[in-house]
């Protein structure tokens, strides 16, 4: 019980990815910069799939997923040299499956609390809804830090790749930037979604010639898409004006696209990826959320051993739009989650698949925020 142990729903092992069980832990010692949430709500992410199958080279068993940045509580107790957050705030938390120097494993926000340093803390305006913010701060982040340090806003001609969970945050973080926005997916089916998020422009890549009327008018093509079948880079570069950029932030696990020179010389276009989302850009994308209305796109599971695999389950096989929140942690309080205790702190979208074959990356990222 808490403050001494935590509980949470934890993956005993790869081939049990989807029978979660409950799991008590010990949190790291409390420090002087650390704060103690209790949470009420987290996202799940497609990290916490690779996760739980191990499809991203996880070799820690078990482990509670409840991803870098989805996990939204109310800080509970915090160290005496924290000077952002006070007792009692709504705040977001970052964190989880590596190791702290002491050699404590940092599980996710699948669990009744989680400890964070203060840096990996982020306070929740007002604005937001619990349940609809927790999944900004991983989707969110991965979609709005590319825009931003790419330039996106009035003038500028973004595309989104991948219409899912990062890919819906993309369309209305892009549009609320002031961008013209167009959501590129294979198929039609979502697109009378992507013009409800804001789009301007829909492309669907099934179709033939779908690219040639498009062909040197982006400035930005953000691909989401975590899928390589099928992917013909070729047809998506084209798309970019002169020396125009194309951000992948999608991970998917098998070998992934491949790039012929041949499609880079027409435009000259540059291709390259996202970094750590900083605490910076997290909190300005909270802000714009809050004043532009942005309101994700989920579906709320009560957390428990049937949630938590129902959430996986049905996240592997696509059946989410666009996102899940798992909630009702405060019933689960004396039975499978003791609201009053906590976790550990990391990062965002692409942070996870880091952490996974890196464990000591917590003090790595915190160098980089700083």
């Amino acid at each position: 019980m808490y403050p001494e142990t935590f509980q949470g729903f934890a993956i005993p092992a790869a081939d049990r990815w989807n029978h979660p069980e409950r799991l008590e832990f010990k949190p790291k010692p409390f420090g002087d910069y650390d704060v103690d949430v209790k949470i009420t709500c987290c996202g799940v992410c497609g990290s916490d799939l690779h996760t739980a199958t191990g499809g991203w080279g996880n070799k820690n068993w078990p482990v509670i997923p409840g991803h870098v940045l989805e996990i939204i509580g109310t800080a509970v107790k915090v160290g005496p040299k924290v000077t952002s957050i006070k007792v009692g705030d709504r705040v977001g938390v970052d964190t989880y499956n590596s190791f702290y120097p002491d050699g404590t494993f940092a599980h996710g926000g699948y669990s009744s609390h989680i400890r964070a340093h203060e840096h990996f803390t982020f306070p929740i305006p007002d604005a937001l809804e619990s349940e609809l913010a927790a999944p900004m701060l991983c989707a969110g982040l991965t979609a709005y830090s590319p825009l931003v340090r790419n330039g996106t806003g009035p003038g500028k001609k973004v595309g989104i790749v991948g219409l899912g969970g990062i890919g819906h945050y993309g369309v209305m973080f892009s549009k609320a930037l002031g961008a013209e926005t167009w959501a590129i997916s294979r198929s039609r089916k979502k697109e009378a979604d992507a013009l409800a998020m804001g789009a301007d422009g829909f492309l669907a890549t099934q179709e033939k010639d779908w690219n040639v009327a498009h062909e040197m008018t982006f400035d930005l093509l953000v691909c989401t898409a975590s899928a390589d079948d099928g992917f013909d880079l070729s047809g998506y570069l084209s798309l970019l004006k002169v020396h125009g950029r194309f951000i992948s932030v999608g991970l998917p696990e098998g070998e992934g696209w491949r790039v012929r020179p041949q499609s880079l010389l027409s435009n000259g276009c540059l291709i390259g990826s996202a970094h750590l989302g900083s605490r910076r850009e997290t909190l300005d994308m909270l802000q714009l959320a809050a004043d532009k209305g942005i309101k994700s796109w989920i579906e709320t599971i009560p957390i428990g051993e049937k949630g938590v695999g129902e959430a996986l389950e049905r996240l592997h096989n696509n059946d989410v739009k666009y996102r899940f929140t798992l909630t009702n942690y405060d019933k689960h309080g004396s039975k499978s989650v003791d609201q009053s205790s906590v976790g550990e702190p990391t990062w965002d979208c692409i942070a996870m698949c880091v952490n996974a074959a890196r464990p000591n990356l917590l003090a790595l990222i915190c160098d980089l925020r700083h």
